[in-house]
C-alpha cells in the first residue's frame, strides 16, 4: 500500500539554502521510488482556513518512506529546509483499492 510524506510548509524563506534543497531532493527520492504528487501550487479554499503550501510525496509503502527520510542523502539536505521554513511533516498510509468511507468504522 502506498504511503505519503505530507508537509504543510509555512513561512518559507526563499534563498540559496531552499534553492539548494530543491535542486538536491529529487536525487534523494529516486532510490526509494518517491515521487511528488503535489508540490505547492494555487489551492482553492473551500472551508476553514489554510496557510502555507501543501507538498505530498508518494512512496511504495511506509517502510520505504521512513527509510528515505532517515537516509544519509536526505539527512544531508534536511537542515537546508528546516532552517528556512516552518511547517509540519507527517507520514501517512494510503488506502487500498476500492476503499469506502465506512471502512474506517470497522476498526
Amino acid at each position: 500500500m502506498s504511503a505519503y510524506g505530507v508537509a504543510n510548509l509555512r513561512e518559507v524563506e526563499i534563498g540559496p539554502a531552499i534553492v539548494e534543497y530543491l535542486e538536491r531532493i529529487d536525487a534523494t527520492l529516486r532510490p526509494f521510488g518517491g515521487k511528488f504528487v503535489i508540490h505547492g501550487g494555487a489551492a482553492e479554499l473551500l472551508e476553514g482556513s489554510w496557510k502555507g503550501d501543501l507538498i505530498v510525496i508518494e512512496f511504495p509503502d511506509r517502510a520505504t518512506a521512513r527509510a528515505w527520510y532517515a537516509s544519509a542523502a536526505y539527512q544531508k539536505i534536511l537542515k537546508l529546509r528546516t532552517d528556512n521554513a516552518v511547517g509540519d511533516v507527517i507520514l501517512v498510509d494510503g488506502v487500498s483499492e476500492g476503499h469506502r468511507a465506512t471502512d474506517v468504522l470497522a476498526g
